[in-house]
């Protein structure tokens, strides 16, 4: 083991590197210098002690993208505080058990969603973890104010004896198959996704400035939009309202970042949004893709438009970022790239033998970020972490080139008439059309209980969505994948359902996918 402050780490490089002035965020309220982020984060550890709360014990975090949450994520970590960064999307009842779950100390929260998290702590058994609001005066006792305790605490911090294998944050990850699980992440693995992804892969400097459409409560908006940008000394912008095509689009005119991270939802939204700027109102050279996998029709339609690829990847809240992604100048649109360098991936049959290339199997993949354990849940932990390997639950192919190609998630592949069926292709394929806006694809018993595709379709605006483009569709679903590939059934909607990072729920699709 070697001793080591992930935190201390990625303030302190900047600040010897003669970066104190220079701007590490930018939220709604101002810019805010290493060197200010430095003396917050400080200010927040000793609150932290203050309240006497323990090194290893847990603090959530239920906050937007403002300077407040670099601040108590950084300044919990260099405490030796274990943060625990939600969802701020969540209901009650969730947030009630990531409470007790992780029994967090305290909690800090935009005072936006003080409510909620008032009544998630009132449904958890006593003692009550201490209430720290963000961005507002408490409205009641037992209540603390976020910048009443930085100004009071001291800003001179000791950096906790840590090491480099110990637990340094949690994150939850999808409730989708179960309880949300409560995913253990060392410190190394915060610098290691920079090294092996951000730099190599991205290009990414200190002239850069960076603005991450997914939160930073998520891994991918983590490494983004705070670990990637201080690993090199760039800027980062935060936005704490939920992104859409205006208020994205607002983003890029008014600060110009240089990198952008989205996901397919919004990109494609963005295409299809009267918001969407030119090409020479905004700053990229990059732009990153992951949530998803990205239809190669919005791939290029993007570049098209911005003279800029998108580089799909993907990466797991388990495995921290992007593990395997295209390259810039090496784009393969309908493809996922190849490993990032320090990951390994296989894919394997049901029997854990790796198949042979073009066949489909399940992607596991080996690397250094890789979670320590679900927190408290032996045998998911066991049953994810397979020694050096990490089943994704992803379902992929390697092509003839070498790069892999997505062919869904586990639980969400298909069987028609005993071959696999991917609704990622189908989708893609669907979403080609100049009618559609967004395509899911299910499965569906037919008249004698045999599974069949199913879509389910958003028409793009002003676009008649009935009996005729159904037909039409069909047909030229029929033009580009094999017969048993195409949707047996079309129903068009007017949205589909979807998480907080924009990915869709195909399991609520498929409680509705009665053939009609």
């Amino acid at each position: 083991m070697t001793a080591y402050n992930a935190a201390a780490d990625l303030i302190d490089r900047n600040l010897a590197a003669g970066r104190g002035a220079k701007s590490v965020f930018i939220d709604e309220r101002a810019a805010w210098s290493y060197g200010a982020l430095a003396e917050r984060a400080n200010r927040f550890g000793n609150a932290l002690r203050g309240l006497g709360i323990q090194p290893e014990q847990r603090v959530l975090l239920c906050l937007y993208d403002t300077i407040d949450f670099p601040s108590a994520f950084l300044g919990a970590i260099r405490a030796g505080i274990v943060p625990v960064a939600v969802n701020t999307q969540l209901g009650a009842g969730e947030f009630a058990y990531m409470l007790a779950d992780s029994r967090a100390r305290a909690v800090v929260v935009s005072a936006a969603l003080l409510p909620i998290m008032r009544e998630a702590v009132s449904q958890i058994a006593r003692p009550h973890p201490r209430i720290i609001v963000s961005g507002g005066a408490p409205d009641a006792v037992g209540l603390e104010d976020l910048d009443a305790l930085l100004m009071a605490a001291s800003a001179d911090a000791e950096t906790a004896a840590t090491d480099s294998d110990e637990a340094c944050f949690w994150l939850y990850s999808s409730g989708s198959t179960g309880r949300p699980k409560g995913t253990v992440h060392r410190h190394s693995s915060l610098i290691q996704t920079a090294e092996l992804y951000a730099v190599p892969v991205l290009g990414i400097g200190e002239g850069d400035t960076v603005f991450s459409a997914a939160k930073l409560f998520f891994a991918y908006g983590l490494g983004n939009a705070l670990t990637f940008p201080m690993a090199v000394g760039a800027t980062s912008v935060l936005l704490a309202q939920r992104p859409s095509p205006e208020t994205v689009g607002r983003v890029l005119l008014d600060h110009r970042p240089t990198i952008f991270y989205g996901v397919p939802t919004l990109y494609n939204a963005m295409l299809a949004s009267s918001a969407l700027p030119a090409r020479e109102e905004v700053g990229l050279r990059r732009c990153v893709s992951a949530g998803e996998p990205l239809p190669a029709e919005i791939g290029r339609r993007w570049a098209a438009h911005f003279g800029v690829d998108i580089l799909d990847g993907i990466g797991s809240t388990e495995m921290l970022h992007i593990f395997v992604s295209n390259r810039p100048g090496e784009v393969r649109y309908g493809t996922t790239g190849k490993p990032v360098p320090g990951y390994r991936v296989k894919i394997v049959d049901e029997a854990g033998e790796p198949v042979a290339r073009g066949e489909i199997g399940d992607l596991l993949v080996d690397g250094p970020t890789s979670a320590s354990c679900y927190w408290n849940d032996r045998e998911r932990s066991r049953n994810t972490f397979a020694g050096p390997w990490t089943r994704t639950g992803d379902k992929y192919l390697e092509n003839e080139d070498g790069y892999l190609v997505y062919c869904g998630r586990s639980d969400d592949m298909l069987k028609v008439n005993g071959m696999y069926v991917s609704p990622a292709e189908v989708e893609a394929r669907l979403i080609a059309h100049d009618a559609v806006l967004e395509a899911a694809v299910v499965g569906a018993a037919d008249g004698d209980a045999l599974i069949k595709p199913k879509a389910f379709i958003v028409a793009k605006p002003g676009i008649r969505a009935d009996d005729a483009l159904a037909e039409a569709l069909r047909q030229y679903a029929l033009g580009g994948l094999a017969p048993f590939k195409c949707p047996r059934w079309i129903e068009f909607v007017d949205e589909l359902p979807k998480t907080a990072t924009g990915k869709i729920q195909r399991f609520k699709l498929r409680g509705g996918a009665a053939a009609r």
